[in-house]
């Protein structure tokens, strides 16, 4: 696949202005869910963080704008989105380590690192239930090509010891998540994310950690929005998520 001409670029921005990204303008376009995701992750300034499937860096950049002093490590499959990583990355003043590769086939280099933290947001549609989509970019992006098995299975070998994994994911596919952590990571924790109020969670986000011992946790939904229904045009989030999304706040993980 051949890179993005500057023409079929846009730069968005995120936190407020404070993270800025090039993307596609017709290809995958991050939305407010890799935010969300750098948002739970209870990193410190020293730790070293790596993201599977990091596309254009949004995940990664919220992550360091909210927490400075991390060691930053990308994989994308993907050239021209790893590409635009380390353009997202240098013009943001930050060091990401961007490895373009398959899960399945990580390189040597990276193979002998350990990372506190990994995140993910793999593609949140079993393979084939996203065929329609026409741009290959996209269609990767959001069609299962690697089981989340792999994805899980990835992280833990590249976990240090007591390190953390965050995945997102939708929560029809939180038993894949579940079983794929089955002999591998521990201290599951699941936090549901709620559209609204007396609506089903639609997302969820997994928080697993190498070595943990602690029983399963399924936390209450945390609700995104104002309200029951949508009834005005405009934001309605809620103040904690306005927070997350506008400010770089954490994200409010239950005790």
């Amino acid at each position: 696949m051949s890179g993005f001409r500057e023409d079929e670029l846009t730069r968005n921005g995120f936190l407020g202005g404070r993270v800025q990204l090039w993307q596609p303008a017709r290809g995958y376009r991050a939305g407010v869910d890799p935010v969300l995701l750098a948002a739970a992750v209870p990193a410190r300034a020293g730790e070293a963080v790596l993201e599977l499937g990091c596309g254009a860096g949004q995940a990664l950049l919220c992550l360091a704008a909210r927490v400075p002093g991390l060691a930053l490590a990308g994989v994308e499959l993907q050239a021209p989105y790893a590409d635009l990583a380390r353009r997202n990355a240098a013009a943001s003043g930050q060091a990401i380590d961007v490895y373009e590769a398959d899960l399945a086939a990580l390189p040597e280099a990276l193979k002998q690192r350990q990372f506190h933290h990994v995140i993910a947001n793999p593609p949140y549609y079993r393979a084939g239930a996203h065929s329609q989509a026409r741009d290959a970019g996209r269609k990767i992006a959001l069609g299962e090509g690697t089981p989340l098995a792999v994805w899980i299975g990835a992280a833990a070998r590249r976990l240090a010891p007591k390190g953390y994994l965050h995945m997102i994911q939708r929560a029809d596919r939180l038993p894949d998540m579940l079983a794929g952590c089955s002999g591998a990571l521990g201290s599951l924790e699941v936090l549901p994310l709620a559209p609204r109020q007396a609506r089903a969670a639609e997302l969820v986000i997994l928080r697993a950690r190498k070595g943990g011992r602690a029983g399963f946790r399924l936390h209450a939904p945390l609700i995104l929005h104002e309200g029951v229904r949508h009834e005005r045009d405009g934001e309605s989030y809620r103040p904690e998520i306005r927070a997350v999304l506008r400010d770089g706040a954490a994200l409010p993980w239950p005790g």
